[in-house]
């Protein structure tokens, strides 16, 4: 009797469970404002430009006195135009780091494109997460970013944080809503609509927001992510469940509403296929269930 009555008092002293957050969903999606635009012709790369980081990629961060390696003609087959599953796709290496940019410079837009995970993983992420990206609003000189990267915002893809927002570069900003995690890294925040209103900048304590949820599926399938862009403003989507919104995207402190589209190359091997963009007026929204 005493251990029940103990039991029983312990409980009601117990703090309450975390209700679970409830799924997020996307509605008012809007039907494309003119005709869709492939940035993959399938059979090159020739609409693209790649760029190569240090040949070390362990040297990224240490601003060493060292140059990257630049540009290359198809860098070096870190980046490749491949037959994977019975379909064209771009294959990224992973193994240098670097970057795939396109050529154009998009506003406006809903952008749709797949990818899956390659087996090789490269040091010195060999032993954590898969990392790649998908990086838009792209602008400036390439390897401006750690030698490595145009500045833009990132859409990340790693498995755990599909769909996370990074500023890629210190004059790179964005604003979103977002609530503590102690689970994550610093600084420990994790998108919720009507969370705290969380300014991210590159190269600061706040450099990141990690996406609402993992909605990425098993390694070897194929991943669907849409992104919608009007503006200044953002949605990520990661097979069809929304996990990231962003607001006042802004360059040196001005508005940024364009720019180009990034494909990363960071420590792993990552396919990318069926790259569309359509125009669109305005923007979904994002409504729990």
């Amino acid at each position: 009797m005493f251990k029940i009555l103990a039991l029983t008092l312990a409980l009601a002293a117990a703090p309450a469970l975390a209700a679970p957050a409830p799924p997020l969903v996307l509605t008012e999606v809007p039907k494309p404002a003119g005709p869709a635009v492939s940035l993959f012709n399938g059979r090159d790369l020739r609409d693209w430009d790649a760029w190569l980081g240090y040949a070390d990629p362990a040297l990224t961060y240490r601003r060493p006195a060292v140059a990257p390696l630049g540009a290359a003609p198809l860098a070096a087959g870190i980046f490749k135009a491949v037959i994977e599953d019975g379909q064209p796709a771009i294959y990224v290496n992973g193994k240098t780091w670097g970057s795939l940019v396109h050529r154009g410079d998009f506003h406006d837009y809903h952008l749709r494109l797949q990818y899956k995970w390659g087996g090789g993983r490269w040091p010195p992420r060999a032993d954590q997460a898969p990392n790649n990206g998908l990086l838009y609003h792209s602008h400036g000189p390439p390897g401006a970013v750690w030698g490595t990267w145009s500045q833009a915002v990132e859409f990340e893809i790693m498995t755990g944080s599909i769909g996370m927002v990074v500023p890629v570069g210190e004059a790179i900003s964005a604003a979103t809503t977002a609530v503590d995690d102690p689970a994550l890294i610093a600084p420990k925040l994790r998108f919720a609509p009507g969370g705290r209103v969380q300014t991210v900048k590159g190269g600061t304590a706040n450099w990141n927001v990690e996406a609402y949820s993992d909605a990425e599926k098993p390694a070897g399938e194929w991943n669907t992510l849409d992104l919608y862009v009007l503006g200044d403003r953002a949605i990520h989507v990661v097979n069809g469940v929304p996990v990231m919104e962003v607001r006042d995207l802004k360059a040196d402190g001005a508005p940024l509403t364009h720019g180009a589209i990034q494909l990363q190359s960071e420590g792993a091997e990552t396919f990318f296929r069926d790259i569309v963009l359509e125009p669109i007026t305005t923007l979904p929204e994002i409504v729990a269930k």
